[in-house]
């Protein structure tokens, strides 16, 4: 019960900031990609540039999402006074340098409180979440932003919350759904041409994959209460762990495969991760006290954010991590 309160509330945590068996046999891969197991091959930690950066005049800057050609987008908590009194959340696209601001609206034109971007694609869609003033601290709903910037609903039927997280090259769109909660009710979806699909898995969420949509990355709770990855390939569900952790999420897969995320040691210390080729290295932003990674690109470029001391506040980070 201790294990499933711990990953309940860093969940939590995770998506109130960025938010939603047992010996599993190994899936099939596509050509070119490794089959996941319950053990890696440790790698060598690979050297990275990083480059931090924080929106201007924000108390906190996390970013989710990185595409072929380096835009980068994420969110940020406002103004000064946040960690005194509720603080009114923005997204934002950081292009060359220079950063946007996004505050989603309905067609009242009624801003939201919260606006998350959290996924972009090659030719510039984004995808992403909000919550309207007023409503319960559960509830997000999903939206799809053009590059013509009209705002479009992505809205799972039948249930109260959607989360869309990444969105592919041919317009697949990857999240979550959840209704009242938000972990029990969870399942892992999708949006593609053929409509809205979800896993049985519950407390899931899908979070990237390759290209095609056939093989999927995310995060669930387990029926122990431990907070794990997975892979989905070819309809086979397979968990996977960070070695020597005691929390797993995975939060992005690069075209080639590699999947990205964090962890958290015996020591409550969250690391980020990179799962390349079956060799899975530790990423830490130098000096932190605590990072992760949420997003990665064709390059093998990563975005992330740290923190400098246990509880001071979130920054953005870039890094150069190639994976060719």
């Amino acid at each position: 019960m201790k294990s499933h309160r711990f990953a309940a509330a860093v969940l939590a945590a995770l998506f109130s900031l960025s938010a939603c068996a047992e010996n599993p046999v190994a899936p099939a891969s596509d050509p070119g990609y490794a089959a996941i197991s319950q053990s890696f091959a440790r790698g060598a930690d690979k050297p990275s540039t990083f480059t931090r950066f924080d929106v201007p005049g924000a108390f906190q800057t996390v970013p989710s999402g990185i595409n072929a050609a380096g835009v980068i987008v994420g969110w940020y908590f406002h103004g000064a006074a946040c960690p005194g009194a509720p603080c009114a959340v923005r997204g934002f696209i950081l292009d060359d340098g220079v950063f946007t601001t996004v505050v989603y609206h309905n067609p009242a034109g009624t801003n939201a409180f919260i606006t998350q971007l959290r996924g972009i694609g090659p030719s510039g869609e984004i995808v992403g979440s909000y919550r309207m003033p007023g409503e319960a601290p559960v509830n997000f709903h999903g939206f799809k932003l053009t590059r013509e910037g009209e705002f479009v609903s992505v809205d799972y039927p039948g249930h109260t919350n959607t989360i869309a997280q990444r969105i592919l090259p041919n317009g697949t769109i990857l999240g979550c759904y959840h209704d009242s909660d938000m972990m029990g009710s969870m399942h892992g979806m999708l949006r593609d041409k053929d409509g809205f699909s979800a896993i049985g898995q519950t407390a899931s969420m899908h979070n990237g994959a390759t290209p095609s949509g056939k093989r999927i990355t995310g995060l669930f709770t387990d029926n122990t209460g431990k907070g794990r990855a997975y892979v989905l390939e070819d309809g086979v569900f397979t968990p996977f762990d960070a070695p020597n952790s005691i929390f797993t999420a995975a939060w992005d897969m690069s075209p080639r495969g590699t999947i990205v995320g964090l962890f958290q040691d015996a020591a409550l210390r969250t690391h980020g991760f990179l799962l390349d080729r079956g060799q899975f290295s530790t990423i830490d932003y130098p000096g932190s006290a605590y990072t992760d990674v949420f997003g990665i690109n064709a390059s093998g470029d990563i975005v992330g954010k740290f923190r400098e001391t246990p509880t001071g506040p979130f920054h953005g980070y870039v890094a150069t991590h190639k994976t060719e």
